[in-house]
């Protein structure tokens, strides 16, 4: 018996390696990856997704996301943000939604309105907007939901 296997375990029995017949189901899908507008990348337009969107880049148009919207120090969007949580970190020129929670970094700018139920601000960050506290019965996310 070798330690690695721990007390109990028979290494001279091994696992079937007979093939499984499929179910007819497809696998189970992960977790939607986060979409990415990469630095030095522009996008003109409105983009969705039922994942998290990070903007390293620059967004000229809404953004809207079941999950979250990170901005990260360098990026920027110059539209509304719908989201159920965002973080940033760049700047915002446009009113940003959330169904839970903004949180503004150090480095984040806000021109325009903030509609979230829990909002963290660091300090240092700038913020040239109007706040409104939302209910959970307010919140419509991507598609109307």
């Amino acid at each position: 018996m070798t330690p690695f296997f721990g007390k109990g375990h028979d290494p001279s029995v091994r696992p079937s390696l007979k093939k499984q017949r499929p179910t007819g189901r497809p696998p189970a899908e992960p977790d939607a990856a986060a979409s990415v507008i990469a630095r030095g990348m522009t996008l003109v337009g409105d983009c969705r997704s039922e994942g998290t969107i990070r903007i390293e880049g620059w967004v000229e148009g809404g953004v809207q996301s079941a999950k979250a919207v990170v901005i990260a120090k360098d990026g920027v969007v110059v539209g509304n943000v719908i989201a159920r949580d965002a973080i940033i970190s760049g700047r915002v020129q446009g009113e940003v939604t959330t169904a839970s929670s903004v949180e503004l970094k150090a480095s984040g700018v806000v021109d325009g309105a903030i509609d979230t139920r829990n909002i963290a601000v660091e300090k240092g960050a700038l913020i040239n907007a109007t706040f409104k506290r939302s209910s959970a019965n307010t919140w419509r996310g991507p598609g109307g939901n």
